[in-house]
């Protein structure tokens, strides 16, 4: 049931996001959609395929297991359930927040991190750019963090659900009226906030690493408010990958494994 509630929300955020693209679309788009929605969401096919058969419903179970045998700051207070959730929402949303940070930062993560920024476009297909072993250290490290909080599980579901909506909304190619984007960023992260981080500009990239909630970029001061270049036609992607012929699935997957380019 929570995989089946999960799938339908991403599903549907997806394609609300896709037709919001094509009907009012931020910026053109130079390479075509053929060349590249086969890679991402061969990728997307690829890791919801490897974690269905290991460690997909982890984050879940993890949580049920924490509220069952006590384990876990939230469940040794006792705390009620709407601070529960509360916290939960809060801490995991910080914690992902800090792996992205250090996603960036240590070579080692970087190696599997690269793959989502050699994207050298930006829309809802970008969200789901990621090599399998980052999928798969991502989630033992969110299992890591609700057993420690003790998360509240129906939380965790929401959670996971904010996760992948946030991100498919903030890596569209959609068009949102300035005046409203800078009201919005206040809250959340916008596409156009989240498209600097995907920017050339070691500078812009490595900066705006927020997923959902804007003030752990502000409060850690990890924020940029606007590019250097227009958004509308600023570049994309990292700058030692700007050919889509040597971006292609395989080449992705073997990636991580290869010497690391300078940025």
């Amino acid at each position: 049931m929570e995989t089946i509630i999960r799938l339908t929300a991403s599903l549907s955020i997806f394609f609300i996001m896709i037709c919001w693209e094509y009907i009012s679309p931020r910026r053109a788009l130079y390479i075509n959609r053929k060349q590249r929605w086969p890679i991402n969401l061969g990728l997307a096919a690829f890791n919801m395929a490897i974690m269905r058969i290991s460690i997909g419903g982890m984050a879940y179970l993890s949580a049920v297991t924490a509220a069952d045998r006590g384990y876990g700051l939230l469940n040794w207070l006792a705390a009620p359930d709407w601070l529960a959730i509360l916290v939960t929402l809060l801490f995991l949303d910080f914690a992902i927040y800090c792996q992205h940070i250090v996603s960036h930062k240590w070579p080692l993560l970087w190696r599997l991190h690269q793959v989502h920024h050699t994207d050298l476009e930006f829309d809802a297909t970008t969200a789901v750019r990621f090599h399998p072993l980052e999928i798969l250290i991502s989630m033992l490290y969110k299992v890591l963090c609700i057993v420690l909080i003790g998360a509240d599980p129906w939380a965790v579901i929401a959670f996971e659900i904010i996760l992948n909506g946030a991100a498919t909304f903030n890596h569209s190619n959609v068009n949102i009226p300035a005046a409203i984007d800078h009201k919005l960023r206040w809250l959340i992260i916008t596409p156009d906030m989240h498209r600097i981080h995907h920017s050339t500009l070691p500078a812009e990239t490595d900066s705006n690493y927020g997923f959902s909630i804007s003030c752990w970029d502000r409060l850690c001061k990890t924020y940029v408010a606007e590019p250097k270049q227009p958004q509308a036609t600023m570049d994309i992607g990292l700058k030692p990958f700007r050919g889509q012929s040597e971006l292609g699935f395989m080449r992705l997957l073997l990636l991580p494994f290869k010497s690391l380019r300078g940025r």
